[in-house]
């Protein structure tokens, strides 16, 4: 997920991964008397209200039904009849569509959410996803995707929300990715629940075989109305209030007056000073009991009995177990052309004027191309809690935090008026710059040619500036370069090369290779099947050839692309900083050949994994090399905030046991030493630049911790060298 920092998911990762296909193809009792009171049975709770929508039996004509890469057959169980679905991987989107089983619509707007019951029957761990859509569905408009991950043998329940859609009249909300109940964003992209047409379960592009059962399909949970909405839409503006929450509902833990920032601030000091964290640490976190290693000052990695370890500077086990974006600008948000949306917002002239900025950055959002006023809630409301000198005392009160609540590194995106107070181990952030592959493309931006000289220079000036900060420093890890870059598939920046302009660096670096291996353009037209009249002809040319026939070229030069990157990034960050690591950079969307590239550059390869589990993640083929979460969290709607992020939960004891069983996973993998949680506060219930406003943080925009989070992160972090030594 990119980052603003100071001075800077990612469509959300998991609708990106689970986008799917195209719509696929066929194949009065009496008084009594008076007794001692005792205390009342529990009420039982009745199921939520559900309609099925889909159930199989033996009678289901299962030719009928339109699938991609799988085959389907019946399978009777004790309890019920499923659909069993055996899925190869040679497809991208293997899966079956279902329709309505009169050929109609299903009108489904009444309905919270869609479920679909899945048992994982094959030998891998799988990923099911379902996609719901209306007539104009096409995988990211007018549908709604979610997913299950199961291991080998567990069973699990796909629930896709159903959307509503605000009563005529309403205003519409804009520069969110979420939006509050009943307040669906642009009918042009939003689905239609009232003319739902089609559910497709797919797998989204498997590396293996699968196959999994699948049960009863139904909708279930009735929409409720809010009551802010039956209110009308005359009394819905301002619908923030002066701390940055949604005013219309309210919640455990809300801040309802500023008197609430002091009752709070002295009862989490107490809370810290009775838990002020974990015993048998080192200074930096390491495990203060466990090997002696030779001890160099600074971080490393190792492998010791068949598992990857970072090694602290006195020379102990180190597992990284961090927060991004320790920062005072997680809650920074847009308001221009939404003033009316906020209350109370302060004068400009006035203490917390200071707290409004300008903002440019805002790619895929309302605010593209655009420089817009923005308000930062988060620091406004530290300043609230704190008064003079917030951001010292606020400061003090993270490494306070961080190291009771069991945690021992600051992540990425973090500020460095924090991490260089150095009283907690921290990594630090970096980007390339120089000309862009103008025939590349991608999500957070186009790829950098590694073959311009401004690319290493770029890179070598930016580390410069760490002289005498992070270089050097024993407190540093080491170095992320870059973040989520668009890798594409093995081919793809080959190709753009091919597609940019004769004066692009790495297009002229590929003719070169092209010209030693052939010698003649007539040679190369032979394999290719092109008709280039010379090699100023290619170089002209735009249009890429074919990659079935151009395949071994374009995976050759791909590669050569790939590795010049990872060891310029290596040779640089060696270059100023000798005793960092250098990190890798963050792989989001990547191929096979891509993460092979990084293999001998790589200290330590990083990925921001937004799902359920890592426990079972893998290196391509027999890559065994140090791995670190760079990325990952769950969020819920329970909270006043409008989006879950990228992984969503129901709600914020569902969010702490998944952080649970995600960092144990991460624990008891021998490839991975650390993860890190994104992100440290909650993003602003308005959104930030490009739009993000996701209930992901350890703590919320008044700076109140989430104490089921919290608890959770205290009992991994506290036992978590225990774990991660066990056999």
């Amino acid at each position: 997920m990119q980052r603003v920092l100071p001075a800077l998911a990612l469509l959300a990762m998991l609708a990106t991964a689970c986008r799917g296909p195209e719509p696929m193809k066929p194949a009065a009792q009496p008084a009594q008397p008076a007794q001692p009171a005792r205390p009342p049975e529990p009420m039982p709770q009745p199921p939520p209200p559900s309609m099925a929508l889909l159930t199989f039996s033996a009678s289901t004509d299962i030719a009928r039904l339109e699938h991609n890469g799988v085959e389907l057959s019946l399978t009777a169980t004790q309890a019920e009849t499923v659909l069993r679905v055996t899925a190869g991987h040679t497809t991208d989107w293997p899966g079956v569509t279902f329709k309505h089983p009169d050929g109609g619509q299903w009108d489904l707007s009444t309905w919270k959410q869609v479920e679909v019951d899945v048992r994982n029957v094959g030998p891998n761990q799988v990923t099911v996803c379902c996609r719901v859509d209306d007539p104009a569905g096409d995988g990211s408009k007018h549908c709604v995707t979610r997913s299950v991950e199961l291991a080998p043998g567990a069973t699990g329940t796909i629930e896709v929300p159903m959307p509503q859609r605000a009563p005529e009249g309403w205003p519409k909300l804009f520069g969110m990715r979420g939006f509050p109940d009943g307040l669906a964003p642009d009918e042009k992209i939003a689905m239609d629940t009232s003319q739902v047409v089609r559910l497709i379960v797919f797998i989204p592009k498997p590396k293996e075989d699968h196959a999994f059962e699948l049960g009863e399909v139904r909708a279930s949970g009735k929409c409720i109305t809010p009551p802010w909405i039956a209110a009308g839409p005359d009394k819905f503006f301002p619908l923030i209030d002066e701390y940055g929450q949604f005013i219309h509902t309210t919640w455990p833990g809300k801040t309802l007056s500023d008197a609430d920032f002091a009752t709070r601030r002295a009862d989490e000091g107490k809370d810290l000073t009775a838990r002020p964290g974990p015993a048998n640490r080192t200074p930096y976190g390491g495990w203060q009991s466990g090997p002696q290693l030779p001890a160099t000052g600074f971080f490393r990695v190792e492998k010791q009995n068949g598992k990857w370890w970072l090694i602290d500077p006195e020379g102990r086990l180190f597992w990284s177990h961090g927060v991004d974006c320790v920062s005072f600008w997680n809650a920074t948000t847009p308001i221009t052309d939404r003033e009316n949306w906020f209350r109370n917002l302060p004068p400009k002239d006035s203490p917390l004027g200071k707290h409004y900025g300008k903002g440019n950055w805002a790619p895929h959002n309302y605010y593209e191309n655009k420089t817009y006023e923005t308000f930062n809630f988060g620091a406004a409301n530290l300043s609230r809690k704190y008064g003079e000198g917030w951001e010292k005392m606020a400061a003090d009160t993270i490494h306070l935090r961080l190291r009771s609540w069991g945690l021992n590194t600051i992540a990425n995106w973090s500020h460095p008026d924090i991490y260089l107070l150095r009283r907690t181990p921290y990594v630090c952030t970096i980007h390339s710059g120089g000309r862009n592959i103008e025939g590349s493309e991608g999500y957070w931006g186009q790829f950098k040619d590694v073959f311009d000289p401004k690319f290493a220079e770029a890179l070598r000036k930016r580390l410069a500036s760490e002289t005498g900060k992070s270089a050097g420093d024993p407190w540093c890890l080491g170095y992320f370069v870059d973040n989520e870059l668009s890798w594409g598939d093995e081919f793809s920046l080959a190709l753009a090369a091919l597609q940019s302009p004769p004066d692009q660096p790495a297009k002229l670096a590929f003719v070169e290779d092209l010209k030693a291996k052939f010698n003649t353009i007539e040679a190369l037209n032979a394999a290719w099947g092109t008709a280039h009249a010379s090699w100023d002809a290619l170089l002209a040319c735009r249009q890429g050839p074919d990659k079935g026939k151009a395949k071994d070229d374009l995976g050759a030069f791909y590669s050569k692309l790939a590795e010049t990157y990872f060891r310029i990034c290596r040779e640089t960050v060696k270059e100023v900083a000798p005793n960092q690591l250098f990190l890798g950079c963050r792989f989001a969307w990547v191929n096979d050949r891509a993460v092979r590239a990084s293999e001998k550059y790589c200290d330590v390869i990083s990925y921001n994994l937004y799902r359920k589990s890592v426990a079972e993640f893998r290196l391509p083929g027999d890559m065994d090399r140090p791995v670190i979460i760079g990325e990952f969290h769950f969020g819920a709607l329970d909270r006043g905030l409008f989006h879950t992020g990228l992984v969503p939960v129901p709600d914020q004891a569902a969010r702490a046991q998944a952080y649970t069983d995600y960092v144990t996973g991460a624990l008891r993998n021998p490839l991975i030493v650390g993860s890190h949680w994104f992100e440290y506060m909650d993003e602003s219930t308005t959104g930030r630049g490009d739009g993000e406003n996701y209930q992901i943080g350890l703590v919320d925009a008044c700076d109140t911790p989430y104490p089921e989070t919290i608890q959770a992160v205290r009992n991994v972090g506290y036992a978590m060298y225990d774990t991660r030594s066990r056999p």
